[in-house]
């Protein structure tokens, strides 16, 4: 069932007819903001995509002896969050199959869901000891930076420049970067975006690789992808692009939409850590390590990514020992 919501993009109209030559921010032209999607920005820069930067992104801290439920080593951050009562973790409430609000019940889903949940499980003995904060992509380091939540669960690519700011877990999903646009619009890939515009949510990698293509397209950042998919659906942009998994996400709820063209980059998501915390780094990847072993994994997969095909399993980690 095609998702239609008028009024959200009559006021994107008016934000997108509207800029103005006022003063920004360096790699932003001025979008004035409105009510209906509030954020909205025409990029010239965005954050670096995997595999630049020079380092080495899936090579984090190995896992040592795994501590039993609710017997976390004194003084080490899991003793803390475990006296705090509950896991503080940050995740997404409009990626279908990753992280989204299930209208009919109100409750959070998708495979990231489920993956903080088990880690509450291994820190608690209870998966259900997680307070989920829904973030937005562009709110990811600051909130871990602040301590504001102990891990973030939200489709979030290992970089070499989040890297400077955080710290990563093992990778846990990869991802393809593709673009998605309506059936006969004439864009089947990158080379085809000459005088197109497409959207990106802020604060992703996959601003990047629009901007640095050859056909140069318009990239526009907002705060969501539903909110790439109502400009979109309203004509005001010409194609969406990200991970294939996401997109996926968005062809269920529009079936006038088709993923095109080849890869345009990749991403692997992993979960993201305070920087320093290196103890809690092991530890998750402990608990991905059990997954990875005992079935949950890719019981996970058959439960909220069966759509996008067979399961090649969990990507094997590759540690700093």
């Amino acid at each position: 069932m095609r998702l239609i919501l008028s009024a959200a993009a009559i006021g994107l109209a008016a934000l997108l007819s509207s800029c103005t030559a006022a003063s920004t921010p360096t790699g932003i032209e001025a979008v004035p903001n409105t009510h209906a999607l509030p954020g909205a920005e025409w990029l010239t820069n965005a954050p670096d995509a995997e595999g630049s930067g020079g380092c080495d992104t899936e090579a984090p801290l190995a896992p040592g002896a795994q501590p039993r439920p609710g017997a976390m080593p004194t003084g080490s951050t899991m003793a803390a969050i475990v006296a705090n009562g509950q896991l503080r973790v940050g995740v997404d409430q409009n990626t279908y199959l990753f992280g989204f609000r299930n209208p009919a019940t109100g409750q959070l889903e998708g495979f990231d869901i489920d993956l903080a949940r088990e880690i509450s499980r291994d820190l608690f003995g209870d998966p259900n000891k997680v307070r989920l904060r829904s973030v937005a992509a562009a709110e990811r380091i600051d909130l871990l930076r602040n301590k504001d939540v102990d891990l973030i669960v939200r489709t979030f690519s290992a970089t070499c420049e989040r890297r400077r700011d955080v710290d990563f877990s093992s990778v846990y999903y990869r991802a393809a970067q593709r673009i998605a646009a309506p059936s006969g619009s004439g864009i089947t890939g990158l080379d085809s975006l000459a005088g197109k515009r497409v959207c990106v949510a802020k604060g992703t990698t996959a601003g990047a690789p629009m901007l640095s293509a050859p056909a140069k397209p318009r990239v526009l950042g907002v705060t969501s992808w539903t909110d790439c998919l109502v400009a979109l659906q309203e004509g005001l942009v010409d194609a969406i692009s990200g991970d294939e998994p996401i997109l996926a996400g968005l062809v269920a709820q529009d079936r006038n939409l088709t993923v095109v063209g080849a890869p345009v980059s990749s991403g692997a998501y992993a979960v993201g850590v305070t920087k320093g915390a290196d103890d809690l780094v092991r530890f998750v990847n402990g608990v991905l390590d059990r997954t990875r072993a005992d079935g949950t994994w890719q019981r996970l997969y058959q439960t909220h990514l069966a759509a996008l095909g067979p399961s090649q399993g969990p990507p094997a980690p590759h540690y700093v020992r």
